[in-house]
């Protein structure tokens, strides 16, 4: 198994209120936060985004969910091809899918 592919999340139902996630889109961070709730039966889950502090609805389908390696965890396994390189604020993207300019019709 891929060390990267250890962190995935394929599906909502791997997930438990609580558990830390990251949405990426394009190699892009879009959400990082707790999950609030998970909706059954679809891929669909609520995060509270600690960039912003509010709730927010992931689509575990249209976006690529990773669990966050573990802080000080000397087992967790590095993601550092994953990360992005540092920006600075006006650079970094938090836009929602659903907002982002260039996929805009």
């Amino acid at each position: 198994m891929d060390v990267d592919e250890a962190w995935k999340i394929r599906s909502s139902a791997e997930l438990n209120v609580g558990d830390e996630i990251e949405a990426w889109h394009n190699g892009k961070l879009f959400h990082r936060g707790p999950v609030t709730q998970t909706v059954a039966g679809v891929d669909l889950f609520w995060i509270l985004d600690a960039r912003t502090g509010t709730r927010r609805l992931i689509d575990a389908e249209a976006l690529v969910i990773l669990r966050p390696a573990g802080r000080g965890s000397a087992k967790a396994p590095s993601r550092a091809p994953l990360r992005t390189p540092a920006r600075t604020p006006a650079e970094t993207s938090h836009m929602p899918l659903f907002q982002a300019p260039s996929l805009a019709g």
